[in-house]
């Protein structure tokens, strides 16, 4: 083999082995940011459902505190009068 067939064979090569390590470098770095989003998710729907239920107490209490100020008739008492 020439040099300069034995120059490019090695220049191929490594130009080849760098593609591959950047392709599953990327890969990696894909697959972590996926990983990432899903803990995103899962913090987000955490807060919103700790929300919700903040939103519920609050909304049960301002009922339980109406309810003792205000005469409440249920929809069965309201059609017999």
């Amino acid at each position: 083999m020439s040099t300069r067939a034995k120059v490019t064979l090695a220049a191929s090569l490594a130009f080849s082995s760098f593609i591959i390590w950047a392709v599953h470098y990327q890969q990696s770095r894909e697959r972590e940011d996926m990983f990432q989003g899903v803990i995103r998710d899962d913090a987000r729907r955490s807060e919103k459902m700790r929300q919700r239920e903040e939103e519920f107490r609050e909304s049960s209490r301002k009922r339980a505190m109406y309810e003792q100020v205000q005469n409440v008739v249920s929809s069965d008492q309201s059609n017999k009068i």
